[in-house]
């Protein structure tokens, strides 16, 4: 099994508030981010593996939000998608234009590998047209950034804590 696949797996049994998924994951996890991570028990989302080359690995949904997600994995705290004709960045660019048009949040879930505590870092694309409580959402996350050379970096370090993004997916 391919371990973007594992991954995928992983991030989908947390949003469902799979017990076991959600027991690997907080271990060595702060207090704060364990009792995060255990919210999405009251709140939990159904998730679906996309199929296609859309980019897009899950869709999220439940009342309130639905979001496509994008999983990557990475042993290394960069991750940067080719500016020219990379199919990364292509997915990247489509998956941002598809997501303005239907008032989405586009998310990119990446994963540290071999790194304990929680693990999982959230970033979204910079779009318009989003309302209420999505735009609130979006407002709060980290955006990928564009290199001078124009493609999509991702820093492990600059981006949202996933147990941070279950806390706000979660309250009230």
């Amino acid at each position: 099994m391919k371990a973007s696949s594992i991954y995928e797996r992983e991030l989908k049994g947390i949003l469902q508030a799979d017990e076991k998924v959600l027991e690997k994951v907080i271990k060595g996890c702060s207090e704060e981010e364990r009792e995060n991570y255990l919210s999405i028990k009251k709140r939990p989302f159904i998730v679906i593996r996309a199929a296609g080359s859309f980019g897009v690995d899950l869709v999220a949904i439940r009342s309130d939000f639905s979001l496509p997600i994008e999983v990557k994995s990475s042993s290394t705290k960069k991750i940067t998608f080719s500016h020219s004709g990379g199919r990364a960045q292509e997915q990247a660019e489509k998956m941002r234009k598809e997501c303005e048009r239907a008032g989405l949040i586009p998310i990119y879930a990446y994963r540290l590998k071999s790194y304990r505590g929680d693990a999982w870092r959230i970033f979204t694309l910079e779009i318009e047209g989003l309302d209420g409580r999505g735009a609130l959402l979006h407002e709060r996350m980290p955006k990928i950034h564009k290199s001078s050379r124009g493609g999509y970096v991702m820093k492990w370090d600059e981006g949202m804590k996933l147990s941070a993004l279950i806390a706000l997916l979660c309250s009230a």
